[in-house]
């Protein structure tokens, strides 16, 4: 229940709707007890037991005072009109009552509703805000096929397990204690030979419940598993097809499948014994209470249980069953749940590493320098970067070359705070990064990556990815600093055209420049370029790269390549080795040491 109460928080908003749905659901079990209550006097004409009353009672508001009232009451319809017509009345009146009864019960679920698919979208809204607010490290140790699976089919899981188990928690229980409170009036020798059998039914059922949720843990997690398979299958089939690896992958989807469906059949079956076993679990008690109910008439003792009243105390019992039995299932099913509460709850209480401090400062333009001071960098016990201090002035062009795994794309990451240092400050006009609105620090930033991340959009809303207030002329116009704007106008519709997931109807070069005129569009004071030409034919290099260098001759830029070539022109010049700056100067400088730097432009030279 503890998993539950988390989940009812969300519940919160939408107190109205409980409130509407507990007041209907109370008067649906009033208007079921009360329909319920009149059989007596129906059976009694039937059965020619009525006691005829001749003289009206005193009324009171007591339970005793309604009763002689109301036998009054049928008294002289069948002292005046006869049994048959005070039996057609009552029938009536208990038909009536029936309406009511389910008239509330619809509008007790009518009000339910938007309080299931509300806290289910909730959920799900908080969700994919957190997984954009956790940092980058979050996903390098997770699937992605693992958080789609906590995103769908955890939330899904808690809507028709948790979720639909709520009707029954604002209603049955207000149901139980009803029938309760009514059947303690009618017999309480009897109805706490009930109470007596009811717990040994639900410690039975609870086991099974304490069992689905352990099999369901493990079936989620399965699930994950299958995703991230068939995520990673789509996204590789180029390899998987060029490597003639169809048969080998296709049987390690076989053996993921294979196990998940085995445990999902183990679900099942222990999901599917619930039900029938607390039917026949209530069965057993319905019996014994028919064999005690019974031996109380039969005996000299029982003059106060009379077999009229015996049966609408049966009726009533029946009527009990359904709600025990809806309220063991839903714990059943919330048991189940729970599994998904876990993995969902994992997500949202992951640590947010990349936090914003509650007096953050504000910074909306690039004044002075960016500092890097004795800035180290830990991945789990990896030192990616070990004690960089470097000084960027305003409009200056920094280019950061080395080898793969050196830490460069590393080092431009903790600019714009998607990592945070392990040691040392990053200072940005003085200030450090950590003390400003993230927002803010990131908007002073472009950034061009070396991985060409486009949207299943149009070519203009990729340009203007997280822009508002942009013209199509503004678009155009960095489209073509870009070297974009003819490849585009030759697409179906233009800059309105579709370019598939990922960009997939766009080739490589593509894509790069649609990347690059994103940038360009933003107009940013700080550019941070990691590989921004590494995708481009020799031609489209060229243009771009003099267009490129246009653009950062007003403005600062950090400048990650391989190609040697397009960063012979920066200012300062950092050569990077295992963490740790090992050669710092312009290209004249760097080439007359020989060193680290020479050697690079030698083998690239050499290829």
């Amino acid at each position: 229940m503890r998993k539950l109460k988390k989940i009812l928080r969300f519940v919160k908003p939408y107190w109205r709707h409980v409130i509407l749905t507990v007041i209907f659901n109370i008067l649906s079990v009033v208007f079921n007890v009360v329909s319920l209550v009149f059989f007596i006097p129906v059976l009694n004409i039937l059965f020619d037991k009525t006691k005829l009353v001749y003289s009206a009672p005193a009324f009171t508001l007591s339970i005793d005072s309604i009763t002689k009232n109301f036998s009054y009451a049928v008294s002289h319809i069948i002292i005046t009109s006869g049994s048959v017509t005070a039996l057609m009345y009552i029938c009536i009146l208990v038909v009536g009552l029936f309406f009511l009864k389910n008239l509330f019960r619809y509008l007790g679920m009518f009000f339910v509703a938007p309080i299931r698919n509300g806290v289910v979208k909730d959920i799900r809204n908080e969700l994919y805000l957190k997984i954009m607010i956790l940092p980058l490290a979050y996903y390098s140790e997770q699937r992605k096929g693992d958080i789609i699976s906590r995103m769908t089919q955890d939330v899904q899981e808690v809507q028709w397990t948790i979720m639909t188990s709520l009707e029954m928690i604002f209603r049955e229980p207000i149901s139980i204690l009803c029938f309760l409170v009514s059947m303690f009036v009618i017999s309480p020798q009897l109805t706490l030979f009930v109470l007596i059998l009811f717990p040994v039914s639900g410690f039975v059922i609870s086991r099974i419940g304490s069992s689905l949720k352990k099999t369901s843990d493990k079936g989620q997690a399965k699930m994950g598993e299958l995703l991230s398979n068939i995520e990673e299958t789509i996204g590789g089939l180029r390899i998987i097809k060029a490597f003639n690896a169809i048969h080998t992958v296709n049987a390690r989807f076989h053996v993921v499948n294979n196990n998940y469906t085995k445990l999902m059949t183990r679900l099942f079956r222990k999901r599917d014994l619930a039900s029938p076993l607390s039917e026949f679990m209530a069965i057993i008690v319905v019996g014994a209470v028919l064999l005690y109910g019974g031996t109380l008439i039969l005996t000299s003792d029982a003059s106060s249980l009379t077999p009229s009243v015996f049966l609408t105390y049966l009726l009533m019992f029946s009527q009990l069953i359904n709600p025990v039995k809806s309220f063991t299932d839903a714990y059943s099913n919330i048991q189940k749940g729970a599994a998904s509460v876990e993995r969902i709850e994992q997500v949202l209480n992951a640590e947010e590493v990349i936090t914003q401090k509650p007096d953050a400062k504000t910074i909306r333009d690039f004044q002075d320098t960016i500092i890097y001071k004795g800035v180290s960098f830990v991945y789990e016990k990896e030192k990616v970067l070990d004690n960089i201090s470097i000084e960027i002035k305003k409009g200056k062009t920094i280019a950061i070359v080395g080898p793969s795994g050196a830490g460069k794309s590393t080092m431009v990451d903790l600019l714009p705070r998607f990592y945070d240092c392990t040691e040392g400050e990053l200072l940005v006009d003085g200030v450090n990064v950590k003390d400003y609105v993230i927002s803010d620090l990131r908007r002073l930033m472009g950034i061009v990556t070396q991985e060409t991340i486009l949207f299943n959009e149009s070519v203009f809303n990729n340009i203007a990815f997280g822009m508002n207030d942009v013209t199509e002329e503004d678009v155009i116009k960095a489209a073509k600093i870009a070297n974009a704007h003819e490849f585009i106008i030759e697409m179906e519709k233009g800059y309105h055209t579709n370019i598939g997931d990922r960009g997939m109807k766009l080739s490589g070069g593509q894509k790069q420049r649609l990347s690059i005129a994103r940038a360009v569009l933003m107009n940013p004071p700080v550019m941070i370029l990691d590989e921004a030409t590494s995708a481009l034919d020799t031609e489209s290099e060229r243009l771009v790269q003099d267009a490129l260098t246009k653009l950062m001759q007003n403005r600062t830029s950090v400048v990650i390549a391989h190609r040697l070539s397009t960063v012979q022109f920066a200012d300062e010049i950092i050569v990077l080795q295992r963490g740790k700056i090992v050669e710092r100067g312009n290209h004249a400088e760097l080439t007359a040491l020989q060193g680290a730097y020479f050697r690079l432009c030698e083998l690239q030279t050499f290829s």
